[in-house]
């Protein structure tokens, strides 16, 4: 497993009052929010995203990165678990025109609002059930913060079918690593079932067979 650095200089772009996100109502907030409905992308702030819209060049970097370090090229497959309305794939179909993507989520309204260029190459699904792909059919298996949203045992076979499906893999969830950031996560977090440190999550990686990349976002 290597770490990487991807997404977390994007992640850290933002600005986030914590404790007024803790004081807003907030076990309402998480009901609503883990319906994944309109409330969560497109909302108001407090259930979720408060807009998730397409930026032009917002995802680009992340795309490139993706590109550079797993050697993808027109002939290569590529799934996004919990790819929301698949901003990052269509940047990645941008740099790569055929390259093969695959992308799902658990949200049918992120899935029915996703890009109108690659929607025919999303479907709604449970990260934790498995699909009918082959044994590594996938060049690159890609899941950015989704996985802290499960439960272990779900967390278990979700991991176990990302290391079945890709020939690379790469895993980015939110994490901490001292007591100020597991503060800041708590008062943040709406969706997310698995609090886990640096170390607990490298621990279950192992635990569970994962042999892929990784990288956490702090709070």
């Amino acid at each position: 497993m290597k770490e990487k650095n991807f997404v977390s200089d994007l992640h850290n772009s933002s600005k986030r009052d914590y404790l007024q996100r803790m004081v807003n109502n907030k076990v309402d907030c998480m009901k609503v929010a883990r319906k994944f409905d309109q409330n969560f992308w497109d909302g108001d702030r407090k259930h979720g995203y408060g807009g998730y819209k397409y930026i032009e060049g917002r995802w680009e970097s992340v795309a490139k990165n993706l590109i550079r370090d797993y050697g993808l090229t027109n002939n290569s497959k590529i799934l996004d678990i919990g790819c929301g309305k698949g901003y990052l794939l269509y940047d990645l179909k941008k740099e790569l025109k055929d390259l093969e993507i695959h992308g799902l989520d658990i949200s049918d309204y992120a899935i029915k609002n996703s890009h109108p260029e690659i929607r025919k190459n999303l479907f709604v699904h449970d990260a934790s059930k498995k699909l009918s792909f082959s044994d590594k059919y996938f060049d690159l298996v890609i899941s950015l913060g989704t996985l802290h949203n499960l439960e272990i045992a779900e967390l278990k076979s979700s991991i176990q079918e990302i290391q079945r499906l890709g020939k690379n893999k790469y895993i980015m969830v939110e994490s901490y690593r001292n007591e100020e950031e597991l503060f800041n996560l708590q008062c943040w977090a709406l969706t997310c079932k698995a609090f886990y440190s640096y170390d607990e999550w490298l621990w279950l990686y192992k635990e569970f067979g994962y042999t892929g990349d990784f990288e956490f976002i702090y709070f």
